[in-house]
Order: C-alpha cells, then sequence, then structure tokens
C-alpha cells in the first residue's frame, strides 16, 4: 500500500485482493492525516476485510476523484483541507446538518449513490467535553475562522446553547455571513452586560483583546498551523491565563498556537481529540455499529 495516492491512481485502480482500500481521506496537502493509522486500527480490531488511504486531489481534481470512488465500490470517504466546502453541491443525498453548514467531511457511498454527512460538529464538542471536563453550553467561545471546519464548530456551540459565540475573519463579511445562519440560536433572553452574545469581528488588535476579556474559549478552525512557517492565528501575547485554547490543526508535537498559549499560561489542547471523535461518527456512519473509540486513540496517540 502506497502512503499517497493521487487521481491518476483511481483512473487505472486495481483493488487488492488482500484487504482492498475501500475507504480514505481526500485533501491537499494529506500526508499529515492520521486518519489511515486511526481508521485501519478500527477495522483491524472489527473484523472488516478493507483498508483506508490517503488520496491527495487538488481541487480541480475533486469531482472526477468522488465519480471514480463512486464507480470503484468504495464504502466511504472523508474529506479534508480544500474540499469541504465544494463537495456538498457533489452530493446526491446530504444530511441536514452538512446542509446547513454548507460542507461535507464525511461521504458514504451507497449503491453508488454520494449521500454526504458532517461530523465535525459533533466531534468537536465530545474533544472540548474531554478536553475540559466542561460542555459547550456553559462557555462564551471564540471562534477563529469561517470555512468549512469553522461552519461546523459554530452550528454545534449555537445548537448547544453556549453562553456568547464570537466569528472571527479576516473577511469580515464571511464572520458576517455566517453570524447572520446562526441568528436564531441566539434570540433568547440571555443577558451578558456590555458585550452582544453573537457577534462577528475582524482582526484589529485592540478589538482582539476586548473580545479575549469575554472569552472562555478561543478555538483556532483555520487551516494556519499546518505548515511550520505559519503565522498564528492570533498573537500570542493576546492569550490570557483565563483561556481555553483549542486548536483544531495537530501535528506530531503540540502547534505554535497551543504552546503559546500554554506559554500565557491558558490551557491548551491540539485537534487529535476532535479527529478521533469525527473519526469515530464517520466509521459509525459507514458501518452502522459502535466504533472502538479506544482502540482508534490509542492508534493515534
Amino acid at each position: 500500500m502506497k502512503e499517497i495516492y493521487t487521481l491518476a491512481d483511481l483512473q487505472k485502480w486495481k483493488a487488492h485482493t488482500k484487504a482492498p482500500i475501500r475507504l480514505g481521506v481526500l485533501g491537499n496537502p494529506v500526508a499529515h492525516s492520521l486518519s489511515p493509522q486511526m481508521q485501519n486500527a478500527a477495522l483491524e480490531k472489527c473484523g472488516l476485510g478493507m483498508r483506508y488511504a490517503r488520496f491527495e486531489i487538488d481541487s480541480a481534481e475533486l469531482e472526477s476523484a468522488l465519480e471514480s470512488l463512486r464507480q470503484l465500490d468504495f464504502v466511504g470517504i472523508n474529506l479534508t483541507i480544500p474540499h469541504k466546502i465544494a463537495a456538498l453541491a457533489l452530493m446526491d443525498e446530504a444530511d441536514e446538518t452538512a446542509r446547513r453548514v454548507g460542507a461535507v467531511n464525511t461521504i458514504k457511498v451507497d449503491d453508488g449513490k454520494l449521500r454526504g454527512f458532517n461530523t465535525d460538529g459533533k466531534g468537536f464538542a465530545r474533544a472540548i467535553r474531554e478536553e475540559f471536563s466542561v460542555d459547550l453550553r456553559d462557555l462564551r467561545i471564540f471562534v477563529i475562522g469561517a470555512g468549512g471546519a469553522a461552519r461546523a464548530i459554530a452550528l454545534q456551540c449555537a445548537k448547544e446553547n453556549c453562553e456568547r459565540l464570537v466569528i472571527a475573519n479576516r473577511d469580515l463579511e464571511k464572520a458576517n455571513q455566517l453570524v447572520e445562519t446562526l441568528r436564531g440560536f441566539f434570540s433568547g433572553p440571555r443577558v451578558l452586560g456590555p458585550v452582544a452574545r453573537l457577534q462577528a469581528i475582524g482582526f484589529e488588535e485592540t478589538v482582539l483583546r476586548f473580545q479575549i476579556g469575554n472569552i472562555d474559549l478561543v478555538v483556532n478552525a483555520t487551516p494556519l498551523g499546518l505548515n511550520r512557517g505559519d503565522a498564528a492565528p492570533i498573537p500570542a501575547r493576546l492569550l490570557a491565563p483565563h483561556l481555553m485554547v483549542y486548536d483544531t490543526v495537530y501535528a506530531k508535537g503540540p502547534t505554535a498556537f497551543v504552546s503559546g498559549a500554554i506559554a500565557a499560561g491558558a490551557r491548551a489542547a491540539s485537534g487529535l481529540s476532535m479527529l478521533l471523535h469525527q473519526g469515530a461518527l464517520a466509521f459509525e456512519i459507514w458501518f452502522d455499529r459502535a466504533a472502538p473509540v479506544d482502540v482508534m486513540r490509542k492508534a493515534l496517540l
């Protein structure tokens, strides 16, 4: 089995007779993905005679890749950057969460049909509970980003009736658009003094500093940190000891954002726990059975 497959591989695909590849993750970049070791451990534990692999697929190749997978008797697919939003329009069916988020991270191939789901939000909620022993409903939450992962996380926070939700994005219009889709969840009578319960902001430092004084949990839901030279999503000097910081990006060691948060005295965690829980939810969609979460966690760690 290769480390990474491409569209060219799919178009001349020959299934391996022993434990054929029938699952995978599509993205670009994809070499960093730990999904194969987690999902292959689960497949082996459950006695399912198939394998899960990485596929490096460019944005322009996504439609062709999905069409190939439809024809090749694949069971399912995960999607990562940059495909989650674009994939929604390519589904034959999508569940309510995927439609509402406007993004797909899990596909089940069902009798030749592509059925889209989004497990990011529920996976995020379980990860926060695991890392910080607290539920989203009890938190004031600051989400950095307005892409596919950010949309799923923000919707989950809204559904769980979080105390407060702030969306920060360099493109303020995108942040405002996301906020407007969530407005109905925040029409209740809670009063939080001088700060709005639901708000979109840009990246001016004075605005960020004020918001962080009125926040419990900061979430990086952007790709910043995937590459070694990336700047932190917000400057570490703005972080404070009262915060919990969650970086949806994961790496072999702490990301720069997690390291900066710890140095500032905050509690912090990387995205491995979210990867685990959204992956377990995907496994359950594909096979309609409970995922061996402990086996998957051990494989990741």
